[in-house]
């Protein structure tokens, strides 16, 4: 098996746990009963220039634990103040040492849109992302089908959730658009053995519809490369590792911006 392999299957066994305490249907109307979000996620990204999604993320299965120190509603905050136009926020708990509260107390208190980043297997992680109070989850091709990707991409819509489509490869960038997606997030890490080639958002962007948001994902290290992806068309980058290492996020996101 693959890590990836592991992580959704995790994933399934803990959203077996989640509705033996709480019932698909009782947390789908939880979800409902909240008032309807307005998609501000890909309403951020649709601003002027490349727009960043920033990461909070303790740990990895590549790289292991990241930030021993993981202040999260420091960081977020410290994003928020820094011009983020979003924040990632990990709740796989196995590997990433993710939480739900985390993404919980950090929309509550910051004022940008929040991305619930988990391998959603089962539209019931969506309706939680929205209890949790989050503005968009990730769906991930490599895990999914073409006809569940369409299926959660109503909830989503349902809920007024946005969703970032994951895509790795040709095919996968194929099977985002056809099944309707409004962003599609070209990894250019291999979840699979964790190679990372920037270039794989190039290769892809030619797939990608003129009127589908583009997010480049992981490898972004420096000014130069958010330059590089500004030039190819790339709507968004979001930053993850690069960013969690830096003892100043501030100065480290203004210089990945160009500013410095």
């Amino acid at each position: 098996m693959t890590i990836l392999d592991r992580l959704s299957e995790h994933a399934r066994e803990r959203v077996a746990a989640a509705k033996e305490k709480t019932p698909t249907e009782e947390i789908r109307q939880r979800a409902l009963n909240m008032p309807k979000k307005d998609f501000s996620f890909e309403k951020a990204l649709h601003g002027p220039g490349i727009s960043f999604i920033c990461e909070c993320k303790k740990a990895s299965p590549s790289k292991g634990l990241i930030a021993p120190d993981f202040p999260y509603l420091q960081i977020a905050r410290e994003y928020e103040t820094a011009g983020a136009d979003c924040i990632s926020v990990l709740t796989e708990p196995k590997w990433f040492m993710g939480s739900d509260e985390y993404l919980r107390e950090i929309a509550e208190s910051v004022s940008i849109p929040c991305l619930r980043k988990d391998f959603t297997v089962d539209e019931y992680m969506i309706y939680e992302a929205g209890v949790l109070g989050a503005s968009a989850v990730l769906l991930i091709c490599s895990i999914l089908t073409e006809d569940e990707i369409g299926r959660y991409l109503r909830v989503c819509d349902e809920l007024g959730l946005s969703a970032l489509v994951e895509a790795h490869d040709e095919d996968e960038v194929r099977m985002a658009v056809s099944a309707g997606a409004r962003i599609i997030g070209v990894n250019n890490r291999n979840l699979r053995d964790f190679t990372v080639d920037t270039d794989n958002s190039r290769r892809l962007k030619a797939l990608i519809p003129e009127d589908v948001l583009f997010v480049s994902e992981s490898g972004v290290q420096s000014a130069e490369d958010v330059s590089v992806l500004r030039e190819i068309g790339a709507d968004a980058v979001l930053i993850g590792e690069t960013l969690m290492r830096s003892s100043d996020k501030k100065a480290r996101l203004s210089e990945l911006r160009g500013d410095v």
